[in-house]
């Protein structure tokens, strides 16, 4: 059985053939690319797959209430994916190219506790986007 076809039924998912590529573009995106439904959908039919705009948008939203993926949305945009990852990371939104960065600061992670622990507070989930624009150096 494949890892694409593990992850479905273990998220209580019948393996399905749109539900599996989908899958598997999500995994073979590199760190910090995020997918539109409609980016997913262009990706599918230049591979040739038969699948339906609707149904990429019915399986990502499968996805994620099955916690497989995580939504995100970035200002001036629409909801982007990226698959469910069990570390923390927060991103920086270029709001005149729209780039994304990913990053993952244990500094910051350590910090964000503290402050719930002083509050008597317990982070279940967290999201931290930052918008601003990258200096050309």
């Amino acid at each position: 059985m494949t890892l694409e076809n593990q992850e479905l039924r273990k998220a209580g998912l019948k393996v399905t053939l749109p539900r599996v590529k989908i899958y598997q573009l999500l995994e073979r995106a590199g760190e910090g690319e995020h997918f539109s439904a409609e980016d997913i959908y262009k990706l599918l039919m230049e591979t040739g797959e038969d699948v339906g705009l609707a149904t990429v948008y019915r399986v990502l939203t499968q996805f994620e209430a099955a916690g497989l993926v995580c939504r995100h949305h970035f200002e001036g945009g629409h909801s982007v994916f990226e698959l469910a990852r069990e570390d923390d990371h927060d991103h920086m939104v270029c709001v005149k190219t729209g780039k994304v960065v990913e990053f993952n600061n244990p500094e910051l992670n350590g910090l964000l506790e503290s402050i719930a622990d002083e509050h008597g507070f317990t982070i279940t989930d967290r999201t931290l986007y930052l918008y601003g624009h990258f200096d050309k150096k």
